[in-house]
């Protein structure tokens, strides 16, 4: 094995299950590291006895909860003030767009951080406005942790059954990613239109009213 995989063989032979665990801990830390090759790696390693089923399932899933603790605590960090700020900066962007989803954040929170475990792309980043928010910690916990543990499981047993076809599992993986992520990209273009020709309507109708205002002057 080379690149990714075998990288992340090397430290489950060296450290076993902490080892898987500290794998998927820096997945959750640096995104572009593939759960769903580390996960099934995991299961595979399991089946050779280098570690047991359930040693797999426990330390990835601690990897898991670890990853996301660190950036709750960088969204603690930054803030709701902060994230104001650049809102306020950003084109397109407004204050009120984080207000609302705050309000969202705060009605629909523990069901976005549950759900978005089992996401890519959401993965990690939904840990961040969870901290943002300042989600009490044991609520935001108990839904990484139960959250994880589905994910983890599902990945690790396929792996597991697998044995040494576990690379199969990537292939079916990636075809959902690329959804999640053509999804995110017509949201996002949808997004921008959508402002863009409110924007400009906006600058049409305060021309209109600064042209009708000049005429009335003009005739007085």
């Amino acid at each position: 094995m080379d690149g990714i995989a075998g990288w992340a063989m090397e430290i489950m032979e060296k450290l076993g299950g902490p080892g898987a665990g500290l794998a998927i801990a820096l997945e959750n830390l640096f995104p572009p590291l593939p759960s769903e090759v580390i996960l099934p790696l995991a299961g595979f390693t399991a089946s050779r006895g280098d570690l047991s089923l359930g040693g797999a399932i426990f330390w990835t899933t601690c990897g898991s909860v670890a990853g996301a603790l660190v950036l709750y605590l960088l969204g603690m960090l930054l803030g709701a003030d902060r994230i104001r700020l650049i809102a306020d900066r950003v084109p397109l962007l407004k204050v009120s767009d984080i207000d609302r989803t705050e309000a969202w954040f705060y009605r629909h929170g523990g069901k976005a951080v549950f759900l978005g475990r089992m996401i890519p792309i959401f993965r990690s980043l939904i840990s961040i406005p969870a901290g943002i928010e300042r989600m009490r910690l044991v609520t935001f916990l108990a839904y990484t942790t139960l959250g994880s543990l589905i994910w983890n499981c599902t990945f690790v047993l396929a792996g597991y059954l697998l044995g040494e076809n576990w690379w199969i599992v990537q292939d079916y993986v990636d075809v959902y990613s690329k959804g999640v992520l053509i999804l995110v990209v017509v949201v996002m273009v949808v997004f921008v239109v959508t402002r863009l020709v409110s924007s400009r309507k906006g600058r049409h109708r305060l021309e209109g009213d600064d042209g009708e205002g000049r005429q009335e002057w003009d005739g007085r």
